[in-house]
């Protein structure tokens, strides 16, 4: 059937009603203003009053013709104004009711500030790699880089296996990152370790460093090894160095069994 104006709207909205605290009085507060009298149903123990006749009404106040009295149940019904009372159904809010940014799928979520955001769950990228042999002839009291050339997983292709051993931040990955690195020092000759020292460089310089040292019963191999947390930005890159030094100066090799080197993204 065709109709004149706006289409009703049809749900969501219930009338308001206001129920008061009696005592013999003439005068009341409305909570919604009013224009006039006819704009609320007003009752009193049950029975609907007469505008003008019994009460009149103007913005917030209500003057009643007669006083009631404590024992009275009164109430009013806003005729003119329609709340918003009612939750809108399960289900009922879709993308097209919301204003937020971002890509909705199966990776993302919505922010606070209306934005859908990677969940980062998988702390991608990530990357764990070993030595797949002994790197020998490593030369002693000489930070030498530890060549990691055999992947277990690179998420992002963003190790270097082959050439320079490092591990590059790609486009958009900036954030905080974790690193762990483990090498096994052998003397690879008779003599002993006095010392050994790992490094992590940062675009070629020193962040943090773990030494191993002893200085009584110094023995023929040990694992130095070491963690951190780092910021990295787009382009960063980090690699191992390694430092033996033995007590006949003769160096030692990197043993593959238990070297590694990996890390990953923890927040942006």
């Amino acid at each position: 059937m065709p109709f004149i104006g706006n289409q009703p709207a049809l749900s969501y909205t219930s009338f308001a009603k206001q129920d008061f605290t009696t005592s013999a009085t003439t005068s009341y507060t409305l909570d919604h203003p009013v224009t006039n009298e006819n704009e609320i149903a007003l009752f009193i123990n049950f029975v609907r009053q007469e505008p003008t006749t019994s009460y009149t009404a103007t913005n917030t106040t209500l003057t009643l013709t007669s006083a009631t009295s404590a024992s009275d149940d009164m109430y009013c019904v806003f005729l003119g104004k329609a709340v918003q009372t009612v939750n809108p159904p399960s289900g009922s809010v879709g993308l097209s009711q919301l204003s937020a940014t971002g890509t909705k799928d199966a990776t993302t979520f919505l922010r606070g500030d209306n934005t859908f955001a990677s969940a980062g769950g998988d702390n991608t990228p990530a990357f764990f790699v070993e030595l797949n042999s002994s790197q020998s002839s490593v030369s002693d009291d000489t930070f030498t880089k530890v060549t990691f050339n055999n992947e277990e997983f690179d998420t992002d292709s963003a190790y270097d296996h082959s050439t320079n051993y490092r591990f590059t931040i790609p486009s958009g990955a900036a954030g905080k990152y974790l690193f762990f690195a483990q090498v096994d020092v052998d003397s690879e000759s008779n003599s002993n370790l006095d010392n050994s020292t790992l490094q992590f460089k940062k675009n070629g310089s020193v962040i943090r460093s773990q030494e191993y040292n002893h200085l009584n019963n110094p023995p023929r191999n040990h694992v130095v090894a070491c963690t951190i947390l780092e910021d990295m930005s787009v382009s960063d890159y980090m690699e191992i160095f390694v430092r033996i030094e033995a007590s006949d100066a003769s160096g030692g090799r990197f043993n593959g069994t238990n070297s590694f080197f990996g890390g990953y993204k923890i927040i942006t």
